[in-house]
């Protein structure tokens, strides 16, 4: 693997990420405490493996900027600026949200967590997209 194979690997981080989240909001609106910690401590775990590689990407690779199709780029440049915004407040979101959960304080948790888990969700799907507007539908762009 090099690191020109990082940004699929980002994107299918962030798919599972998605995944994992959508399946623990499903499995705690059906009962199901354990699965649910499972699933969301699982995603907690993919997106640091995600937010590791994402760093080491980009400390070796440098900046990818869209250029083509100049008609598309506010568009792009629209969805990259929420993602990094709320990729940046994602962190400490996650961090209280579990810890809470950890600490049992169950009624606090069910209040980060409906702001969390949108947020959460938000920033791993417009990963996968960013991925493949810049890799997949215009790659003389990305580089790819």
């Amino acid at each position: 693997m090099s690191v020109q194979d990082l940004p699929w690997v980002n994107a299918l981080l962030n798919a599972t990420s998605a995944t994992l989240v959508i399946t623990g909001l499903r499995m705690i609106r059906h009962g199901r405490r354990d699965a649910h910690r499972v699933c969301m401590l699982a995603a907690v775990v993919v997106s640091a493996l995600f937010l590791v590689s994402y760093l080491y990407y980009h400390a070796h690779a440098g900046r990818t900027v869209f250029r083509d199709p100049a008609w598309f780029r506010p568009v792009y440049l629209g969805i990259l600026l929420t993602h990094t915004v709320l990729a940046a407040a994602i962190v400490p979101m996650v961090l209280i949200t579990v810890t809470l959960a950890l600490r049992q304080r169950w009624e606090a948790h069910r209040r980060w967590a409906r702001w969390t888990w949108p947020v959460w969700l938000y920033v791993s799907l417009t990963g996968v997209l960013i991925y493949l507007l810049l890799y997949q539908i215009f790659p003389q762009t990305g580089g790819g």
